[in-house]
């Protein structure tokens, strides 16, 4: 596996552009894809929030612009779809600084935006363009888009398009840049509904990637439990780590319902937070969003749904108020910490429901995730034992009565 981004056969504007966003060493994700994509596949990639995903995408298409410069002025040769606006602005002001030593235009097409200012950026040269699919979509059929000239496709967030609704949209720009020469899709996972919501055309013999956080990548943050009683001793913990220990911190709840009663609990007890949820207004949501980014408050509570695609810096804090539904989520939650070289902490607040979800994670994430007190808030139930080994004995006693059987036959 590649170690350096030097290894790869990039133009030094680009190396230089790498090493001023502080990029040192490649992610598993960018090792893995980069190559891949320069060598002209089309990609389909599993990539956790946090694994620097956008670079794996944005780093191959620069590259790809310049080994083949365009000849005359005209429209984008690149188009990435993205769910959301804020997903698009990211994308975008991470390509641009990429970008920052070479001359292509970089343009984001999203709602909230007027029409006139869109006609404008159309009209001009642009090499790639960030778009939502509703909207990209608004200006195709107004024939004010031309997709023809579309030569990569990259889809990000692949499996959020689909949670939104978007699988129809985006098979029809599929459709629409159907010239085009090299097709990748990144998604949160592959397994479940990840991409089969998609047509089977959308991608030609794909590399398939799968690229988990590497160990090294995770040692930067630290993990750890707390075991509640119940739903009172889970609330007293949650508010002692949220004003004695955190301190830019993302609360992770598994429902609407459940963010609304904890909302209030917390401004009951004056502690201020900002919220996101699923179906939420834009305006509202990008306030919530704004508030936290910029520290006017420094709380942020989110279901899983709301939360994917946003990427904000400076978490020192995770903390799994909820357990989530499987040790890929709670990857992906953790990995709002620690980002960019930081380091972080993740901790969970388990029940003793949760308890075999804690040691799914551990299995799954190879390590051993302790347990810690607060003085005063220590559990008073003994720590739930999930018998396992049981369920493997009849299985080793079974596998030589059915040789024993065949032998008689």
């Amino acid at each position: 596996m590649i170690k350096n981004f030097s290894e790869l056969d990039l133009d030094l504007n680009l190396l230089d552009a790498i090493e001023e966003c502080g990029f040192t060493r490649p992610t598993q994700i960018q090792a893995e894809s980069i190559p891949q994509a320069l060598n002209g596949k089309d990609i389909l990639a599993s990539a956790p929030t946090g694994t620097g995903k956008t670079a794996a995408f944005v780093i191959p298409a620069l590259q790809y612009l310049q080994d083949f410069p365009r000849k005359q002025a005209g429209p984008a040769r690149v188009l990435i779809l993205t769910p959301t606006r804020e997903l698009a602005m990211q994308v975008a002001d991470q390509a641009r600084l990429l970008a920052k030593n070479t001359k292509l235009n970089i343009a984001t097409i999203t709602g909230g935006v007027m029409y006139q200012e869109h006609a404008e950026l159309l009209a001009a040269t642009q090499d790639i363009v960030v778009a939502t699919p509703g909207r990209l979509m608004e200006y195709i059929e107004a024939e004010r888009f031309d997709c023809r000239a579309i030569e990569w496709l990259v889809l990000d967030e692949a499996d959020r398009m689909l949670d939104m609704g978007f699988g129809p949209i985006v098979d029809r720009l599929s459709g629409e840049c159907r010239w085009r020469k090299q097709t990748l899709l990144f998604s949160a996972t592959l397994e479940g509904k990840g991409v089969e919501g998609f047509t089977a055309d959308l991608l030609n013999e794909p590399e398939r990637i799968d690229a988990e956080p590497s160990r090294r990548e995770r040692k930067k943050i630290s993990q750890w439990y707390h075991r509640a009683d119940d739903m009172e001793h889970k609330q007293a913990l949650l508010k002692h780590l949220l004003t004695e220990q955190a301190e830019k911190t993302i609360v992770f709840i598994k429902t609407r319902e459940r963010l609304a009663d904890l909302r209030s609990k917390l401004e009951s007890e004056q502690i201020t937070c900002s919220w996101i949820q699923g179906e939420m207004p834009q305006d509202r949501r990008n306030n919530a969003i704004r508030r936290f980014r910029d520290g006017e408050v420094n709380i942020l509570l989110a279901t899983d749904v709301a939360a994917r695609g946003i990427d904000l810096p400076d978490i020192s804090h995770v903390i799994n108020y909820d357990m989530p539904r499987s040790a890929d989520v709670y990857l992906h939650r953790i990995g709002r910490t620690a980002r960019a070289g930081k380091k972080g902490c993740a901790i969970s607040l388990v029940e003793a429901h949760d308890q075999p979800m804690m040691e799914r994670i551990s299995r799954y994430i190879k390590e051993d995730i302790k347990e810690r007190f607060i003085d005063g808030l220590r559990p008073k139930h003994k720590k739930p034992v999930f018998k396992k080994k049981k369920k493997n004995k009849p299985d080793s006693k079974t596998k030589p009565a059915k040789k024993a059987k065949a032998k008689k036959k």
